[in-house]
């Protein structure tokens, strides 16, 4: 039987663009960590949390997208900061086990905000990225992947930019290396706990609309959140690089899994993939060997 390149070729094109995704969530993941240590298991939900405030504002209030998206955006970083002053910064100091169960409660909250406002029913979002087909070459890939695909990559740069050179960038990497080094030269460390959950839950918000527009939403969108915490692990829980290579690589894995295979295997190669990595790197692929292991 002929090999297909052509089908071969889109279905890795679209895995690139899914993976993108699981990038994007992955820095948000990555960020939180780097600067406070947290384990934050809320990231599916703080995605989906940030998809329905796009949907409320552009689907409830008739907003344009141009409005809505940063309106979106921002209401989530707010939440993010929220999250961080009364949830989490009372925590400071307390067995690391204790917050990641504080963060297990807060994605039951979040899902049962959702249901309680939304209900649990699936719903689209309006139709705002632009329909015209999409070719490399000759392999076809859909408009939806490929714009949020463009997005994804642009923020991620943006962040590794930020990351090297920007003053609270620098602030963030001193603090995760040593909090203790980083209050001597003083930075103020709790002000950098509370940037790192506000652009985390900013980053999920533009993920989530994303994967909204892709798939709909639902008040189980958290679920995409078990395969970004597969790609953070895989990657190196305080790694970008990681983030962004274990990305790409997961959604390649699923996409060839599910086109050649068949749906339901997906999530299999995405955990044969975890399994593998940690028998051969048990701190991920670009993390760090003294990273805490759940």
């Amino acid at each position: 039987m002929q090999w297909d390149w052509l089908f071969f070729t889109e279905v890795t094109l679209a895995g690139l663009g899914g993976g993108a995704l699981y990038a994007l969530a992955g820095l948000a993941f990555v960020i939180v960590y780097k600067a406070t240590r947290v384990v934050n298991l809320a990231i599916g939900e703080m995605l989906m949390m940030g998809a329905y405030l796009f949907f409320a504002f552009v689907a409830g209030m008739s907003l344009p997208v141009w409005l809505a998206a940063p309106l979106a955006i921002v209401g989530s970083g707010m939440m993010g900061g929220v999250i961080e002053r009364l949830a989490i910064r009372p925590m400071l100091g307390e067995p690391p086990i204790s917050v990641f169960m504080v963060t297990v409660g807060l994605s039951s909250i979040m899902v049962g905000l959702v249901e309680l406002i939304w209900s649990a029913q699936q719903r689209r979002l309006p139709e705002f990225l632009p329909a015209t087909p999409i070719f490399i070459g000759e392999a076809f890939v859909s408009s939806k992947v490929f714009y949020s695909f463009l997005v994804a990559v642009s923020l991620v740069s943006i962040v590794v930019a930020v990351f090297r050179f920007w003053r609270g960038g620098i602030a963030l990497r001193a603090t995760a290396t040593d909090q203790g080094a980083a209050y001597a030269m003083g930075i103020n460390v709790p002000r950098v706990f509370l940037l790192a959950w506000v652009a985390s839950a900013a980053l999920a918000a533009v993920a989530g609309i994303a994967v909204g527009a892709i798939g709909g939403l639902s008040s189980t969108m958290g679920i995409f959140g078990l395969s970004v915490l597969v790609v953070v692990i895989v990657g190196g829980l305080d790694s970008v690089v990681g983030a962004l290579v274990a990305g790409l690589m997961i959604g390649v894995v699923e996409a060839w899994a599910g086109a050649f295979l068949g749906g339901e295997y997906k999530l299999l190669a995405t955990f044969v993939v975890l399994v593998v990595v940690l028998m051969l790197r048990p701190y991920g692929l670009f993390g760090t060997r003294d990273i805490e292991r759940l």
